[in-house]
């Protein structure tokens, strides 16, 4: 699994294993999903540094709106893609499905 974005306008940590430790509340594929949907760490966005903050609602608010946080529409795209890929391998790693990541941030079509 990648370490870190290589876009340098959109910079945070790849999650690694999802830290499951079993039992009987959670199966492990939801308890993954919610824990990558509340996933913190840095992130880096035109430079600006948002120490420990959950990477998924960060990734929102910049795709929703680029040029506030001094980055373009494709440096969002790119790097909602690579949470996409980095997070969907720590899902799917247990059972569950990139799909279900996709949902949490639409693009909209242009």
């Amino acid at each position: 699994m990648k370490s870190a974005i290589t876009n340098p306008a959109i910079t945070f940590p790849a999650p690694g294993h999802v830290p499951y430790t079993g039992g009987c509340v959670t199966e492990p594929a939801f308890f993954a999903l919610d824990y990558l949907v509340h996933y913190q760490g840095d992130v880096s966005v035109g430079g600006q540094l948002f120490a420990q903050t959950p990477v998924l609602d960060k990734l929102r608010a910049v795709l929703a709106d680029p040029a506030e946080y001094g980055a373009t529409r494709a440096d969002a795209l790119a790097a909602r893609s690579y949470f996409l890929e980095v997070a969907g391998q720590a899902l799917t790693a247990e059972g569950g499905q990139v799909a279900w990541l996709e949902k949490e941030f639409p693009v909209e079509e242009e």
